[in-house]
């Protein structure tokens, strides 16, 4: 369950940089708008430090770690949702996408070109942001006509031509559909137009080097997360070993894209169980909330479809005792049924019959 986030933002924001530090591939990141035209994909491991605890006690042959999907997404511009700059088909990318990352411009390099020609990082988040709305007024303006036709002929449609009416006043205020307070109902229901504004979203402060551990104020609300990508990019080059000592003498506990990784991982509302034996120790991804037979489902159908038992064991009772025949002799392992709902960190075994 590897979902997508797509890196956005304003040309010349630090995305492709971004991108490469996340994925370590070399991406064109050139100094122009429009560098990138055809989304870059990486696979980025979730860094956990149970996962390596696991390891450090199981010694598998291998380690598998959780895992997101990042999408290098061309520059917007403004007219974007009218198809300024090819703006048609990098909304496109971004409607394929489960949640989005907003590169914000901090930084004040005079050698690379902010496209508006100053560094405004409140005018940027705006830009973008009256480019999505658009783009989702457009989407709701082509459907109700169909909508209403259809709730002529079968009123039970009527929910759906009164949430998409609800939504388009309130979008047209300048609001994203996803601050719009709905019920349940209606938020299944609004699902079915794939609305930009209603993705998860979280925003990255490009900071310049000195800006680094910096408070910064919020954006549109929300707690950015701050990251110099050109220090990023070139930590994420080196070695184990120089990488630490790189680390230390900046006095910093791990690299900033380690933070924005997780960060990433819980706005898709995602969370790890792992399992854990000599041939491997695994991190598996699910969704916050899920229960034992969904879990065992990630790791193969027939798990979830003959599932009989769930044999659970927390991470801080395994990381404590040191090993499962230590948990099941202090009597710490756990036996739960159907309607189990997972705890982020359980390492599980599962029993099941098809």
């Amino acid at each position: 369950m590897a979902l997508s986030i797509g890196i956005v933002g304003l040309p010349n924001v630090g995305k492709s940089t971004l991108f490469t530090a996340l994925t370590r591939r070399q991406v064109d990141a050139a100094n122009y708008p429009f560098a990138t035209i055809e989304p870059n994909v990486g696979i980025v491991p979730v860094p956990d430090a149970r996962l390596d605890r696991l390891a450090e006690l199981v010694k598998p042959r291998r380690v598998v770690p959780a895992t997101v999907e990042f999408v290098d997404i061309a520059g917007l511009v403004k007219g974007a949702s009218v198809g300024e700059g090819l703006g048609n088909q990098f909304l496109a990318n971004i409607r394929e996408t489960d949640a989005i990352a907003e590169v914000v411009r901090f930084f004040g390099d005079p050698n690379v070109v902010h496209v508006d020609g100053r560094v405004d990082p409140e005018s940027d988040v705006e830009t973008i942001k009256t480019e999505l709305v658009l783009a989702d007024l457009g989407t709701l303006e082509r459907a109700l006509p169909r909508l209403e036709k259809d709730a002529k002929r079968d009123p039970r449609l009527g929910k759906s031509v009164d949430i998409a009416r609800r939504l388009y006043a309130w979008m047209e205020q300048g609001h994203r559909a996803r601050t719009m307070e709905m019920t349940e109902e209606e938020g299944w229901l609004v699902r079915d137009w794939h609305l930009l504004t209603m993705k998860p979203m979280l925003y990255v402060a490009n900071v310049d080097e000195r800006e680094i551990g910096a408070a910064l104020p919020d954006i549109d609300g929300m707690a950015p997360v701050p990251i110099c990508a050109k220090i990023e990019s070139e930590m994420a080059v080196l070695e184990p070993g120089e990488l630490a000592e790189y680390l230390e003498m900046e006095g910093l506990a791990e690299p900033g894209l380690n933070a924005l990784i997780r960060e990433a991982h819980r706005l898709l509302g995602l969370q790890s169980f792992f399992t854990a034996g000599e041939q491997e120790v695994r991190a598996w991804t699910v969704r916050a909330g899920a229960r034992a037979p969904e879990a065992a489902g990630v790791i193969h159908t027939d798990f979830e479809r003959g599932f009989i038992k769930a044999e659970v064991i927390s991470f801080s009772d395994y990381d404590e005792l040191g090993s499962e025949s230590a948990v099941k002799a202090a009597g710490r392992l756990r036996v739960e049924g159907k309607e189990y709902v997972m705890a982020d960190g359980d390492v599980v075994h599962f029993r099941f019959n098809v």
